[in-house]
C-alpha cells in the first residue's frame, strides 16, 4: 500500500512539473507580454518610441552615434518612412508626445555626467521641418563630471503632462535612486528643477504616462515598473507599484501607451513588443 502511495505521489509531482502554469514560474514573462516583430535593419538601436497622434503606427529613433533620423513604422514593425532632421544626435534617448501632437526628442543621454549642452527638441508630427529647442542644465549639478557617487545626471526617460516635461534619471553612481526633474515644454534655456526621487535599484531607460494621467510606466532591462492610482504625475512614484519581469526581451529601452491599457515597447536588440496592463 505504501509503495502504491509513493508511486501515485511521484506521478502527481511529475504531472505538476510538466503541466504547471508557466506564469507561476518567477523567471517567466507574463502571458500579456508578446513580441510583435523584429525591427527593420535601419533601426539597429531603438532607444525611444511614441505612438503617432493618428494611431496609425509609431515613431522611433536610434541611440547615440547614429544619424538624426526618426523612423515611422506601422503596427507590425515595418518601416513606412524615414524622417531626416537637421539636428545633432549627441545621444538621443527617449520620446514624448503632448496633447497637440508635438513630439519631444530627448537628447539627454549623459553617460559620463559631463555634458553641458543637454537639449530636448520639439517637432510636430504634421510638420517635421518646424523645430524648437529646449536647452537646459540641472539646477543641482555643479561639477562636470561630479564625484562618482553623485553621478545621477544621465536621463534616458521622459514623459509630458500638463505643459511640463518630466525627466527620470539613470543613477550611474550608486545605482539606487531615480531622480525626477521638471521642465516647461516652452523653447529656450531652462534649469531642470529637481522635484522628487524614488529608490529603485534599476537603470531606467524609458518612461510613459497613460492618457488619463493615472498610470506611469518606467522600463529598465527586461523589467516594467508600473505605478497605478497616480494622483499627481509629479509624484507618480507614490502610486501603487508593480514590477513585471520581461524575461528574454533583452535591453528594453523604450515604452509608450498605445491605448489606456496597452503598451508598446522596443529593445536595443531590435524588437517590437506589446504588453497589456489588464
Amino acid at each position: 500500500m505504501i509503495k502504491i502511495f509513493f508511486a501515485f505521489a511521484t506521478i502527481l509531482a511529475i504531472s505538476f512539473y510538466f503541466l504547471r502554469d508557466p506564469l507561476l514560474d518567477k523567471n517567466s514573462s507574463p502571458a500579456s507580454f508578446e513580441k510583435v516583430a523584429a525591427l527593420p535593419s535601419e533601426i539597429s538601436e531603438s532607444s525611444g518610441i511614441e505612438v503617432l497622434p493618428d494611431g496609425s503606427g509609431y515613431i522611433t529613433h536610434n541611440d547615440s552615434g547614429n544619424k538624426p533620423y526618426l523612423y515611422q513604422i506601422d503596427k507590425k514593425g515595418k518601416l513606412v518612412k524615414t524622417i531626416k532632421l537637421k539636428l545633432p544626435n549627441v545621444d538621443w534617448e527617449d520620446l514624448a508626445l503632448d496633447s497637440k501632437g508635438n513630439i519631444y526628442i530627448a537628447d539627454t543621454g549623459n553617460n559620463n555626467n559631463k555634458r553641458k549642452e543637454l537639449a530636448i527638441y520639439k517637432v510636430n508630427a504634421k510638420d517635421f521641418n518646424n523645430l524648437e529647442a529646449i536647452r537646459f542644465s540641472y539646477e543641482d549639478q555643479k561639477d562636470f563630471p561630479p564625484a562618482k557617487k553623485d553621478m545621477n545626471f544621465d536621463c534616458e526617460a521622459i514623459f509630458w503632462h500638463g505643459g511640463n516635461l518630466y525627466l527620470i534619471t539613470k543613477d550611474r553612481g550608486q545605482k539606487a535612486t531615480a531622480n525626477v526633474y521638471r521642465l516647461s515644454d516652452k523653447k529656450g534655456q531652462q534649469e531642470a528643477k529637481l522635484i522628487g526621487s524614488h529608490k529603485i535599484p534599476a537603470a531606467i531607460t524609458g518612461a510613459a504616462i497613460s492618457p488619463n494621467g493615472k498610470e506611469v510606466v518606467l522600463v529598465s532591462k527586461e523589467k516594467l515598473h508600473i505605478f497605478r492610482q497616480v494622483t499627481n504625475p509629479e509624484k507618480f512614484y507614490e502610486g501603487k507599484y508593480q514590477e513585471v519581469d520581461l524575461q528574454g526581451a533583452g535591453q528594453t529601452e523604450a515604452v509608450a501607451f498605445e491605448t489606456a491599457n496597452n503598451l508598446v515597447i522596443t529593445s536595443e536588440g531590435g524588437n517590437l513588443y506589446k504588453y497589456s496592463l489588464n
